[in-house]
């Protein structure tokens, strides 16, 4: 399976960063974003990535042309204004009909990638998203009265949960993109859901993106610590 992973974005909310660089290539612990996530398909076997670029994408270009890995990266420049759907429909001639993976290029996990496919070939849909609960930013109070009936400091979610990439997906889904103004997240998501085409696999383990320095600060001290 080919590995797609969306890079194109201008990081908007983090800005401090992405005035010089995509958000892909922030650097944590030493390396682009974009790296750790390479690195976590290639420990499952995926040598085959196609890196959908725009915002500043001659910067990945020029990255991936000097540093060599052990598998094949194709960066493509899907347009600077292209929304992630959009992005993904121009790349589709390249994913020759075949199921394929795909993540955003800001989010790191050691989700397992074979459980993860096998789920999706179990459940026979169009899509396979990741689900995640990540940690909330601050501690949880509940009241009953004006008494503190339940305290946890910086818990993870107990309720929802959210969008965490890291999908598989079936060729015959690119037909709910419309063109380069479609958010995946958005229309495509959304039919897929009511043709009962969506599927989610809960993901337990670790999981965070980076939308802020404070972001940044947190991953950085978590790679370090972890083999992540």
């Amino acid at each position: 399976m080919k590995v797609v992973i969306l890079a194109g974005g201008k990081g908007t909310r983090i800005s401090e960063y992405t005035k010089l660089v995509p958000k892909p290539m922030i650097k944590i612990a030493g390396l682009p974003i974009i790296i750790h996530i390479i690195k976590l398909y290639i420990k499952y076997g995926f040598k085959d990535f196609i890196i959908a670029a725009g915002y500043k994408s001659v910067i990945v270009e020029n990255y991936f042309q000097k540093n060599k890995f052990n598998c094949n990266i194709q960066v493509i420049n899907t347009g600077l204004n292209t929304m992630t759907g959009g992005r993904i429909k121009r790349l589709f001639k390249h994913l020759k009909k075949e199921t394929f993976l795909m993540t955003y290029g800001d989010g790191i996990s050691d989700v397992n990638l074979n459980k993860l496919i096998a789920f999706h070939k179990k459940k026979k849909k169009l899509i396979t998203m990741t689900a995640v609960r990540p940690p909330a930013r601050f501690g949880v109070i509940k009241f009953k009265g004006e008494h503190v009936k339940y305290f946890k400091e910086k818990p993870t979610m107990d309720e929802g949960w959210i969008n965490g990439g890291y999908f598989v997906i079936e060729p015959d889904f690119i037909k709910f993109i419309k063109n380069d103004r479609t958010y995946l997240e958005k229309e495509p998501l959304e039919t897929a859901l009511k043709k009962k085409q969506l599927i989610a696999y809960k993901h337990y383990g670790f999981w965070q993106c980076i939308d802020t320095k404070r972001d940044k600060v947190k991953l950085e001290k978590v790679l370090k610590l972890s083999k992540i």
